[in-house]
């Protein structure tokens, strides 16, 4: 019944979910507009605050800040209930797509109406890399962190142990100056409620040995526990949003099942290349987080299984990735006041935040070498103009990106 007085609230995180467009950078503008200036739920000072503390943790950064809008308005209860009203409208448009995408199957995707979605997610990667690059990359040693990453990344993109091992060193190389951040004085020892970490950390153990457990014994419903892994390891370790989180998938599900290790390909999850792509277009174009990729990537795994399976896919892929967010999220802020004294902490953001860089540009890399772009005809010219057109719309014009998929589609239904 507590819940009755923050009707006006959840209306108002509703009304956000189905008309904040353009990613974590509109969001952020949306949230200034709704919960300060019009509800003035938080003031300017505390969202900023909020914002720059959930920059620091992985998962998806918007979603965070909103859940903790909740949190500062009512406590846990009406921070989860925030978080499912701002997630479901995304997730169900995305996992309804994946059974369109599904129906119509990926070899026709090249010559339909969604053939040119494919480059244009490819220029909104490179146009994300180019922004992070600003914000990230501002002296010598963060240059060095990022060419080395997207070396790295791209000559072993199909091998698992990469990205989490370039975080770690990342995090380390940046420790080892005190020039560029300084030592902070620290604050006192503060009282540590453990619940939720113990929580995640419990959901992290069982997801990985379920899926280890049924990949070995062959468990007829394996790809389902599989997948719930995925994702919840994608929502743990993901720092960057949701441009970092497709090539995560991208490397899980498209690359690494090409590996020769995988004699016996009908035992592990692998999704088609367009059909990512198709999906992580489209995901620009609808309002809500860009982590409800992983509704319409859990759908398309699980398609070949029948509808019923395809559909728990997508709720699987949904629950997964945005459960550690707001696990660490609701663990992490109460210590927030004492954490923020440790440089360490900032340190490693500067390694890290060098690491994303490079891992988005080896993406943007990786991802070229199968879109005809070297062919000398219409296709690969279209393709060029596409990519092209993608990064410079949004570098020097302030066009939506939902405009920019909607002109895409047209070229494909036309082409």
């Amino acid at each position: 019944m507590v819940l009755i007085r923050h009707i006006s609230f959840l209306k108002a995180v509703f009304f956000h979910s189905i008309t904040a467009f353009g990613g974590p950078q509109g969001h952020v503008g949306m949230m200034f507009k709704t919960f300060v200036e019009r509800r003035r739920d938080v003031n300017r000072e505390e969202l900023m605050e909020l914002i720059s503390f959930c920059q620091m943790l992985p998962g998806a950064s918007s979603s965070q800040t909103l859940t903790l809008i909740g949190y500062k308005r009512g406590g846990i209860p009406l921070a989860i209930l925030t978080l499912i009203i701002w997630i479901l409208p995304a997730c169900i448009l995305m996992g309804a797509l994946s059974f369109v995408v599904g129906m119509i199957g990926p070899q026709a995707l090249h010559t339909s109406i969604f053939q040119f979605i494919q480059p244009m997610a490819i220029g909104f990667l490179a146009y994300a890399g180019i922004r992070s690059f600003r914000i990230s990359v501002n002296n010598f040693i963060t240059l060095v962190i990022m060419l080395v990453t997207m070396a790295v990344t791209y000559w072993f993109f199909k091998t698992p142990w990469v990205f989490p091992l370039l975080i770690i060193g990342g995090g380390i190389a940046t420790n080892f100056s005190n020039k560029r951040i300084p030592e902070k004085e620290k604050g006192d020892p503060k009282r540590v409620r453990w619940t939720n970490i113990w929580l995640f950390v419990l959901v992290f153990v069982i997801a990985g040995f379920l899926s280890e457990t049924a990949r070995k014994q062959e468990w007829p419903n394996r790809k389902a526990y599989n997948l719930f892994e995925n994702f919840y390891r994608f929502g743990s370790f993901v720092f960057g949003g949701g441009d970092v989180l497709i090539p995560m998938i991208l490397d899980q599900y498209v690359a690494r099942p090409t590996s020769p290790k995988f004699v016996d390909r009908s035992t592990i999850i692998r999704i088609d290349r367009s059909e990512l792509l198709t999906g992580a277009g489209i995901v620009r174009a609808i309002p809500g987080p860009v982590f409800s990729i992983a509704s319409y990537t859990g759908g398309i795994a699980l398609k070949g299984e029948g509808k019923w399976f395809q559909t728990l896919g997508c709720f699987i892929g949904s629950v997964a990735i945005f459960l550690p967010s707001a696990l660490l999220v609701l663990f992490f802020f109460p210590l927030w006041q004492y954490l923020k004294k440790f440089v360490v902490v900032f340190r490693a953001l500067e390694g890290i935040n060098a690491v994303v860089v490079g891992f988005m540009w080896a993406a943007t890399l990786y991802l070229l070498k199968d879109v005809s772009i070297t062919h000398l005809n219409t296709l690969s010219i279209f393709n060029i103009a596409v990519i092209a057109g993608t990064i410079l719309m949004l570098q020097f014009t302030k066009t939506p990106p939902p405009l920019i998929v909607i002109v895409c589609l047209l070229l494909g239904f036309f082409f």
